[in-house]
């Protein structure tokens, strides 16, 4: 054989596995353990999915799935570490609704989402729901939104805290009903509550999972719930749409990215197995449970969702004034 033959041959078997290495590394995955990153503490409502889900998403892979905790930057420190992974789909990130907020409230930001994570699919979706003081003389959405236009600027709601998902969705009823309101932040959920029971603020969106507990002893009052549909724990509340501002939706939701630049193939066997663990019965019953609502997307629908979310929250934020703190 000629040197020049020989030259062709091995360009012709390159060329030849070029094209194929992608779909045999596709075949093969996963190839060793999945790295879940949660940008959140231990022990959070994010955690408490991870943990939820990992069993069954490991079974389905054939692979051990190792919660890694990663608080820290708003989700950014987390997040970021998945960003600058191998884009293999070894390293995953389980990521509530900051990861469409924080653009817009945090400046200089070390990636961009839309561009360096791979959606897989969604998750669920944790509607908020509008709960009132019971001296607030109101029965439901409607009826607030007239009080706040009749006394403008004394209405006050409560938040955990600035630029937190509980604030941005104040605002955002601010936005959609043409009213204002007063925002006062707290530093979590917990304080938030019990100065709203002592009737200090007068509403609050909140996770029907602590708040509803408090609306069936009578403490609270409950006028909507932030999604389409009601809720299966909680079927006697009406949405905030149907009760007064027609379109309305908010809440927190949670959702599963890899890195960028990932295999299709392999992002699609992500979203299969994702898919297969979330319709477990079991599963699906402890989602249903905390007042959350799954809704498993394609990984297509995922990035059109995260591309609507970011400049629905780019708007709120912009009239709203918000920066991170």
């Amino acid at each position: 054989m000629t040197k020049g033959l020989r030259r062709a041959l091995a360009m012709l078997l390159a060329a030849y596995a070029s094209c194929f290495v992608p779909s045999i590394c596709a075949q093969t995955f996963p190839s060793k353990s999945i790295r879940l990153v949660a940008p959140f503490p231990a022990g959070g409502p994010i955690d408490g999915v991870a943990r939820l889900i990992a069993p069954r998403f490991s079974e389905l892979l054939g692979q051990q799935v190792v919660i890694d905790n990663r608080a820290g930057g708003g989700t950014v420190i987390g997040t970021e570490i998945v960003v600058r992974a191998p884009p293999d789909g070894h390293t995953c990130l389980i990521i509530t609704s900051a990861v469409a907020i924080n653009p817009s409230v945090i400046p200089k930001m070390p990636y961009d989402a839309q561009r360096d994570l791979a959606a897989v699919t969604k998750i669920s979706s944790s509607p908020f729901i509008l709960i009132t003081h019971p001296a607030v003389p109101v029965r439901n959405t409607g009826e607030l939104i007239k009080l706040a236009r009749a006394r403008p600027g004394e209405l006050m709601f409560a938040s955990s805290g600035i630029g937190g998902a509980s604030h941005l969705s104040g605002m955002q009823f601010n936005l959609a009903a043409g009213i204002n309101t007063v925002h006062v932040p707290y530093k979590g959920t917990a304080p938030l509550l019990t100065d709203l029971v002592a009737g200090q603020t007068q509403f609050n969106f909140s996770n029907p999972l602590g708040s509803m507990q408090l609306v069936r002893a009578g403490k609270l009052k409950v006028l909507g719930v932030g999604a389409k549909d009601r809720l299966e724990i909680a079927p006697e509340v009406p949405t905030i749409s149907e009760s007064g501002l027609p379109g309305f939706e908010t809440g927190v939701w949670f959702a599963f990215f890899t890195t960028g630049g990932t295999p299709r193939e392999t992002v699609q066997r992500l979203n299969t197995e994702m898919s297969r663990t979330l319709a477990a019965p079991d599963v699906r019953q402890k989602f249903i449970a905390g007042g959350a609502v799954i809704g498993v997307t394609t990984p297509e629908e995922m990035t059109a969702y995260l591309r609507s979310e970011t400049a629905k929250w780019a708007k709120v934020v912009k009239a709203s004034g918000v920066t991170s703190e």
